[in-house]
């Protein structure tokens, strides 16, 4: 059983999310604004954060940027369906994925169940498999990377693009495809990867200006270029 945080100001929304997760089987936690989030993952950390952006007081993009800063706790945004700026910046925050608004409480849920799935473990297959790329090491089954000896602060999903790039190197993969591998998502907004992969050549590429490895692949999409 997971715990997972529900923060929303409106009661009605934590009700409804709050039934559906506790039907698949989750321990859920609820708080209607930023403080008192940061409260309870400071007095007990959840394992997934279901964060609203429009919240009051501290709102979500704040409590986002002050959760980054301690731990790497998974975060589902809800959002606006016209807050395209916000989503970036939350993104570029760290979180993981976004759910819209008006949204659908059971696909937020199978969000929830499938993000919960990665962070867990790696895919039985890959459990313990180290893969190196030159002075670039990335450790499935412990779900860590390492670049030159120096551990990386990677979100649940980096390191899941990641992962899957470095696995399948020289092929190049539109959005729609890692969206689909990746997010386990066969429809969503391809921003989302873009961002992604900004914030992943921020930490794996000496010039993200310049990117040697995580290269990208006019008209197509992007590919991953082996160093060793």
């Amino acid at each position: 059983m997971a715990r997972v945080l529900v923060v929303d100001d409106d009661a009605t929304v934590r009700e409804v999310l709050a039934t559906y997760l506790r039907a698949h089987d989750h321990e859920v936690v609820e708080a209607g604004d930023g403080e008192t989030a940061l409260r309870l993952m400071a007095e007990r950390p959840a394992d997934l954060v279901v964060l609203d952006l429009m919240l009051p007081g501290v709102d979500g993009l704040e409590v986002t940027r002050r959760l980054r800063r301690e731990r790497d706790v998974p975060i589902i945004m809800l959002t606006a369906l016209g807050g395209e700026a916000d989503r970036v910046v939350g993104l570029e925050l760290g979180a993981d994925d976004y759910v819209g608004k008006p949204f659908s409480p059971r696909e937020l849920a199978l969000r929830v169940d499938g993000v919960l799935r990665r962070t867990a473990a790696a895919p039985a297959a890959d459990s313990g498999r180290v893969t190196r790329d030159g002075d670039l090491l990335v450790d499935a089954g412990r779900r860590l990377a390492s670049l030159d000896d120096v551990p990386l602060a990677l979100t649940t999903r980096e390191f899941d693009l990641l992962h899957f790039l470095v696995t399948h190197p020289s092929t190049a993969f539109t959005r729609e495809d890692l969206l689909q591998h990746v997010w386990g998502w066969t429809i969503g907004d391809r921003s989302t990867v873009t961002v992604h992969v900004r914030r992943l050549r921020e930490k794996v590429e000496t010039d993200p200006t310049r990117p040697v490895r995580l290269l990208t692949v006019w008209g197509v999409g992007y590919r991953w270029e082996l160093r060793a």
